[in-house]
């Protein structure tokens, strides 16, 4: 029963993805939307049934083994997969979300010609998503790996006729196969030092203080290698640049990268071995700080963009460096608290700026929005929802999971708890910034886009009120000193579970934040709804906010460091040593044809010719015969 569940949870995506490729096409977009939208349901409704299980008997997880799928003389690794609670919480918003934004695309796609490709492409992404989370080993976790990276490649440059877009999907792709080289690297080690990569046996072998003693050094090397694999899946320092790019693709795919899978990849694996990253308190630490880093880099970033999608992707760069920032200091439940609420905050905001694109018939600037809250009610308050929730404002979800963090911070580093408010602080800003140009003032767009505002139709916007309850109550599973999250997941670790009563510190620091949060809120409702101001025209920015909204120029820093050097070393192997190694290759082609063209002036035809050199033939063996 359980294993053709599990089967039917993993398999049931795979299943929508054959269907939409081969015969999507004829069956047409009504049957393609129903089958993509149900096959992820299937997986969600499935993960339901397991969440039930493992809450109702938490110390006991389901293993499902198919086969053994490698065996050498001291390494085996079974092709199984693994049900125990951090899998199911990730399954159940990778499922759930991901039904939400499948039944969006139903009407956000509706016009494009290849809607059925596009359904098996997300179809395609939440099977290899279910594959990573699911696997029992780090092997089958870096099938899933790899294969939400192709399926980002293929979404991310879904419309390939544009060329932006195409070189935006091609960014993802190889910026991933670098952190994806030190995550290879990082397994290799893994599998040296305990014989094995199976979660279980890793995390058994892991309290062996022998073997701890003698590889140390080791396994530090391989936490840091598993890292940089986090860091290009996750979009963090330095292989962050390929996430706001990602923009390229159709804003559903944005939700699902953003919200419910590829991004949280990152979060997922380091959680899962946190017994490795225990071992290693250096790496932990430049998790900290990398991720307290990216957090203000990006919240900066995001104070001056423009475009509505590119401010909501950095805010999602940000906001994983928060997570990140609490791995680093060990609070591994505070970083899957801040996951989930982030999936269902980001979401709705993705889906949301999806909703007012479709409105205003492919508009992303918000410079060229206002006053749409009239026109646009649903969506103006399911985003000012998750506004508020992202911001942390309380009651919202947001308040509770990054109060968590800054909290850890506080006492783990008080360095990173001021870098983590100020973050905090600018993210309450650019959020309210975009809430104030985009539904508020007077319409800024054309009077073609006036005449034709509307709200949009039910398939966006039911998802969108349900992804804005979940924002609005989801704090709800982890608040001080009664933390269902955190009794649920403490099965997972090697160490007594921590209650977080609040305290007088505690109610300090929530005071500090919400104080930090109105302060953002305050400056952009003075400069965007008293002082009416809208951001100059890309020509006009100067100073600092050209700094800003060039993104630090990172991109053109690595333009100039790899991009450049690697194409003019490609262009000078081409134009020199491919030519003269081609001339040598074609050479021994051209002997071989010029010998037999000699060859072929003896196949004359003459009989008699032919009897003579067989007589010649036979005389020069026998003569040889004869010598010898």
């Amino acid at each position: 029963m359980e294993k053709n569940l599990a089967l039917v949870l993993l398999l049931a995506p795979l299943f929508g993805f054959l269907f939409n490729v081969f015969l999507g096409k004829k069956a047409g977009k009504g049957i393609v939307g129903v089958v993509g939208t149900s096959s992820i349901l299937v997986s969600f409704l499935a993960t339901l049934f397991f969440f039930s299980q493992i809450n109702a008997n938490p110390g006991q997880p389901v293993v499902v083994n198919l086969f053994q799928w490698i065996s050498l003389e001291k390494f085996n690794v079974d092709f199984s997969f693994l049900l125990d609670q951090l899998s199911i919480l990730w399954l159940l918003f990778v499922t759930g979300i991901g039904t939400l934004i499948h039944m969006y695309s139903v009407s956000y796609m509706h016009d494009d010609e290849n809607m059925h490709k596009f359904f098996a492409y997300l179809n395609l992404f939440v099977f290899f998503m279910i594959t990573l989370v699911m696997g029992s080993n780090l092997l089958i976790l870096f099938i899933g790996w790899e294969g939400v990276g192709l399926c980002s490649y293929l979404l991310i440059g879904f419309w390939y006729k544009n060329q932006e877009y195409n070189d935006a999907a091609k960014k993802a792709f190889i910026m991933n196969r670098i952190g994806d080289l030190g995550l290879l690297i990082g397994l290799f080690i893994l599998a040296y030092v305990f014989g094995s990569l199976d979660y279980h046996v890793i995390a058994q072998n892991a309290l062996n203080t022998k073997i701890i003693g003698e590889n140390s050094a080791l396994i530090t090397l391989a936490a840091l290698c598993l890292f940089i694999g986090a860091t290009g899946k996750s979009a963090q320092i330095p292989l962050y640049t390929w996430l706001p790019d990602a923009m390229a693709g159709p804003t559903p795919v944005s939700a699902l990268i953003h919200a419910a899978t590829m991004v949280t990849a990152g979060i997922f694996m380091v959680t899962r071995m946190h017994v490795v990253f225990d071992l290693a308190p250096l790496v932990q630490n430049i998790i900290a700080i990398i991720g307290a880093a990216t957090a203000v880099l990006a919240a900066s970033i995001g104070l001056v963009q423009n475009d509505i999608k590119k401010v909501l992707a950095y805010s999602t760069v940000s906001q994983l460096g928060l997570m990140f920032m609490a791995l680093g200091l060990g609070a591994y439940e505070v970083a899957v608290f801040h996951v989930i609420t982030h999936a269902f905050f980001k979401a709705c905001l993705f889906l949301g700026s999806g909703s007012v694109i479709h409105g205003l018939h492919g508009e992303q600037d918000i410079r060229n929005m206002g006053g749409l809250r009239k026109a646009m009610p649903i969506t103006f308050w399911t985003m000012m929802i998750s506004t508020l929730a992202i911001s942390g404002i309380f009651p919202f979800s947001g308040f509770w999971s990054k109060d968590e963090i800054l909290l850890t911070a506080f006492h783990g580093n008080t360095v990173l708890w001021i870098v983590g408010s100020i973050a905090s602080i600018m993210t309450a800003f650019y959020m309210f910034r975009l809430m104030y140009l985009t539904f508020f003032g007077e319409f800024r767009g054309t009077e073609e886009q006036k005449h034709h505002l509307h709200e949009s139709p039910a398939l966006i916007t039911i998802p969108l009120v349900i992804l804005a309850a979940l924002a609005a109550v989801g704090g709800l599973i982890s608040l001080p000193g009664s933390s269902w999250l955190n009794h649920f997941m403490a099965p997972l670790f090697h160490k007594a579970h921590e209650a977080h009563h609040l305290d007088s510190t505690a109610y300090g620091l929530m005071g500090v934040a919400t104080i930090g949060a109105l302060i953002g809120i305050g400056i952009a409702y003075v400069k965007y709804i008293k002082k009416q101001e809208v951001p100059e025209q890309d020509s006009e920015i100067k100073g600092i906010a050209s700094v800003l909204y060039n993104k630090y120029y990172v991109d053109e820093a690595y333009d100039a460091l790899f991009v450049n050097p690697l194409k003019r070393m490609s262009h000078f192997f081409r134009n020199y040593f491919e030519v003269v190694f081609s001339e040598a290759v074609f050479a021994f082609g051209k002997i071989a044809s010029a010998a037999a063209n000699q060859g072929k002036a003896i196949q004359n035809g003459s009989v008699g010719f032919y009897l003579l050199a067989f007589v010649l033939g036979l005389a020069s063996i026998l003569v040889c015969l004869y010598l010898v």
